[in-house]
């Protein structure tokens, strides 16, 4: 065949865009896997970091065996879905459903013998989604750390939602007032508290020029902790018929 000819150079060019296509489907095919299973050990590693547990991702597995005790899909009414498997709930397609229809995820752990109530949130940045965990203390009340992540969030500004410092705030934090109203946690520009001394006005500093970011973390933590209401109010009855 001539190498000058219009033909040649045709039946080469498919030919490369055929080894090319099928080098990079193989290449994805492969490492497919891989990457499912990079982000199931960071969940794993989310998930623990809100009770104080740091790891890596090669041990993060280990460690969720080690002090995560329950996975519990909930329904609506704060019953266990024994048919769901709360871990593979993907929480950006579950809060597009109704909410009868949503399977909500919980996650309990035990540290030093003492127990915690790990929720999955997500909500709405500025530009993209947002999501992260919180986990509650044995008193179903004060927060024993929080995560935060985002998709599209402005550097130096909404982004530093996942800065340390920022989750750090949390901390300690009541997300139940004193007549047992769920009312959540206020991301305040108005915070009369900037160093978050006060651990019971259930607000922490904002981030400067990130409003609508800071909306969006106290919009989803109160939103999903509702949902949660019906079996909360199941465990601290069940709690204070034990003590």
């Amino acid at each position: 065949m001539n190498r000058d000819s219009n033909r040649y150079t045709f039946i080469f060019a498919a030919l490369m865009v055929l080894v090319v296509a099928s080098t990079l489907a193989f290449t994805a095919s492969s490492l497919k896997s891989l990457q499912a299973d990079n982000v199931r050990k960071e969940k794993m590693q989310n998930i623990l970091s809100t009770i104080g547990i740091q790891t890596d991702r090669e041990k993060a597995e280990g460690l969720y065996k080690k002090y995560i005790n329950g996975t519990l899909a909930l329904d609506h009414l704060g019953n266990v879905d024994e048919s769901v498997d709360a871990f593979k709930i993907k929480l950006n397609y579950e809060i597009k459903k109704p909410a009868k229809e949503q399977r909500f995820p919980l996650y309990k752990a035990e540290v030093d013998k003492i127990s915690y109530y790990i929720i999955p949130l997500r909500g709405s940045g500025l530009w993209d989604a947002i999501w992260g965990y919180i986990a509650l203390k044995s008193d179903i009340n004060t927060i024993q750390g929080a995560v935060f992540d985002h998709k599209a969030e402005t550097a130096g500004l909404g982004a530093e939602i996942t800065q340390q410092w920022f989750m750090d705030r949390f901390r300690e934090e009541k997300v139940f007032d004193q007549s047992g109203q769920l009312v959540g946690i206020n991301v305040s520009k108005t915070n009369n508290d900037p160093d978050d001394n006060d651990k019971n006005d259930h607000e922490v500093d904002a981030i400067s020029g990130a409003t609508i970011t800071g909306d969006g973390v106290t919009d989803m933590i109160i939103e999903r902790l509702e949902h949660y209401l019906p079996y909360f109010i199941k465990e601290k009855t069940i709690l204070a018929s034990i003590n």
